[in-house]
Order: C-alpha cells, then structure tokens, then sequence
C-alpha cells in the first residue's frame, strides 16, 4: 500500500493519560517514538509543541466519550485531525496495551485506513450542547408536570378529566389557587376559568373536590417549584439558541418551508448535521450517519434493521415524519400512508424521515425552498 501521510501520529486517549505514537519519515527509513503525557491542559499544550517539534501535520484518534473533546479543541488549529469511530479501528486479537493501541491508530493514519468522523464547527457543536440540553430540561419538565398528575389522582382530583391542558392558563390558576389552602371556594372558580371553560364551571367544580393531605399538598409545591425553575431556565436557553442562530437565518428560513418544520426543530436540525453538506459525499451517507438508513447486513434474503446513528436528529426527522402525515394535500402524506398500508407504520415513519432528510441535503445543497 502507497504510504499517504509521512509524519503522523496516533493518539490512545483516556480519562488521565494520553499515549502518543508518531511515525515519521519514508517507508524504509520509519521513525518510530512514543510518548506518554498526562490530561491536564498544560500537559497538552505540551503535547502540541511535542508533535511541532516533530513535523507531524498529521492526527488521528479515537472518539472515545468525551475525553477527545478537550484535546481536539487544543489541537484542531494546528493539524489535520481525524477522529475515528472506535468499532470500525480494531485491532486483530491478542496482546492490546494502550502503546499497541497508538501504534495501531498511528499505521491505519499512515495508510489513509481510517475514515474521518463528522464533527462541526465550533459554532454548531456549541448550538448541538444547548440544543441537547433543551431536550433533557424539556424532558424533566414533562416527568414533573406528570408527578403533580400523580398525586392530584391519588387524592381523587379529576381535574384532567375535564381541562385538556392542566397546565394552561386556566389549569395554573386553578392549581396555583389550589395549592394554598387544599381546596377551592365556588366563587373563585370564575376568576381562574377563561373561554370556552366557563361552559365546564359546574363540572370543574366536581372534579375539584377531593381529599388532599399536607403531604400531598407539599409534594404539588414542592414539583412546582421545580417546574417554575425549569421554565425560567428554559427562557434562557430559548434567548441563548437564538444568539448561536444569528449567523444561520438563511437556512433556518430555508428549513421552515418545510411542512411539519418549526423553530425548534429546524435548530435541531442544524445543531445536528451542521449547513455545510460537503461534509458527506451523498444524501445517503447522510441517511447512513442519521440512523434512517436500512442496514446492509443482509442474511438468508433478510436484512437488519436501520443503523443506531445519531438518536437526536432521529428523533427530529420522525417527528417532522409524523407531522407531514397529518398534513392535507401533501404529497409527503400521501406517501407515508401508501407505505404504511403495505408495511407498519413505524418502518414508514422512518422511511418517511429518510425522505425529509434526502430533501433537507438537497436544501441545504443548493440554498433553495421546500
């Protein structure tokens, strides 16, 4: 094999050392030297002036939890770093030690074996953290939101057997005036119902009466609390995602032509697979790196399921999927019913999802509209 980078090295990272293996020179005269150094961020600015003093123009490492990130940030201006996906660099079996592990990074590197991972810009992998944290505290809203359910049922209040929405402007007044006392006077009710729930008066007054306890009425306050917290911080990461997105108007109108495409899900979306689709070579390795894509394991006429991918922009895509089926005069819909018919309705999601993705590479591509 061509030998295609002269000055390389290999990089096995963990939590507290990074064992460093740089190859340099032609094929009959290799350099070999290898070099331990500890993770503290000193420690890798000398890793930096070690590899210069070395000519290494030339990196590759595993993408190993997080530890990678602090090394890659120090080290991406100054060389051509390729991170690799840890499943597809193993070694063949028998004796593995963590110089081993260098070396081997290093020669795969040396002969262009290793296939370089996605990772975006500063920018968007910063938009990528607010975005994934967004999704967690929305998560943990809806767990607390749930447990206040919880015990409103175990006292026997059926207040969402009657509002839609606890948690709208008339269930908050309610709940807010409820958590005061433990009950509710007739006369107030007016005051907490807006629209079309005053038609319900008598029956939210029903649902109302039941026997909350202290204990019960300290854990409604106390997830309140909590709820009230997450929101507020949630305001903040609202101002913070649209700070980051200042730069990216042009593809976040371009993305919310879409149908079933709002704000948030076009930050996702961009958070995710970044604007510059250069990155992959065609839409389907994009589908492939996503998660939409069909295995290529095929057996006995069989083949797998889709890939694992990236669960967040998954995720994503079904829901843009699942809000495209319920769109009127759509092609899109039309599609996923035709699938749906003859499959399950879960693979047409996902089938649908490829699709949306397909055409968000085209988007992004060409700047061009839905």
């Amino acid at each position: 094999m061509d030998v295609l980078y002269h000055r390389c090295a290999g990089l096995d990272i963990h939590a507290e050392t990074i064992v460093v293996c740089a190859l340099l020179g032609e094929e009959d005269h290799i350099q070999k030297e290898i070099e331990t150094f500890p993770t503290f961020t000193k420690d890798l600015f000398r890793l930096l002036k070690w590899l210069e003093d070395r000519g290494v123009t030339h990196i590759a490492m595993e993408s190993t939890g997080v530890y990678w990130k602090p090394v890659f940030n120090i080290l991406e201006d100054y060389f051509d770093i390729t991170l690799a996906n840890a499943q597809r660099i193993k070694n063949v079996p028998g004796r593995k030690t963590d110089v081993s592990d260098a070396e081997w990074i290093a020669k795969l590197l040396r002969y262009g074996l290793i296939e370089k991972s996605f990772v975006p810009p500063e920018n968007i992998r910063e938009l990528r953290d607010i975005t994934r944290l967004r999704k967690k505290w929305i998560g943990q809203l809806t767990a607390e939101k749930n447990r206040i359910q919880k015990v409103l049922e175990c006292s026997n209040i059926k207040l969402s057997s009657v509002i839609s929405d606890v948690f709208g402007a008339s269930g908050r007044k309610l709940l807010e005036r409820l958590m005061k006392r433990g009950y509710i006077e007739e006369q107030e009710i007016d005051a907490c119902i807006h629209g079309r729930m005053k038609g319900k008066r008598q029956q939210i007054q029903d649902s109302l009466f039941g026997t909350l306890t202290e204990h019960q009425l300290f854990m409604i306050r106390q997830s309140w609390k909590h709820i009230e917290s997450l929101e507020r911080l949630l305001r903040e990461i609202e101002d913070r995602i649209d700070q980051l997105l200042q730069v990216y108007k042009q593809e976040m109108e371009l993305l919310m032509t879409i149908p079933g495409v709002k704000k948030e899900t076009a930050a996702v979306i961009i958070a995710e697979i970044g604007v510059d689709m250069g990155q992959f070579p065609t839409s389907q390795h994009l589908a492939s790196w996503a998660g939409v894509a069909p295995g290529n394991h095929e057996s006995a006429g069989k083949s797998t399921r889709t890939t694992k991918g990236n669960p967040h922009i998954k995720s994503a895509l079904c829901e843009v999927a699942w809000a495209l089926s319920r769109c009127r005069n759509q092609w899109l819909a039309a599609k996923y019913w035709s699938l749906a018919a003859r499959r399950e309705k879960k693979k047409a999601l996902v089938a649908m999802a490829q699709r949306v993705l397909t055409i968000i590479y085209c988007m992004l591509s060409q700047k061009e509209p839905f």
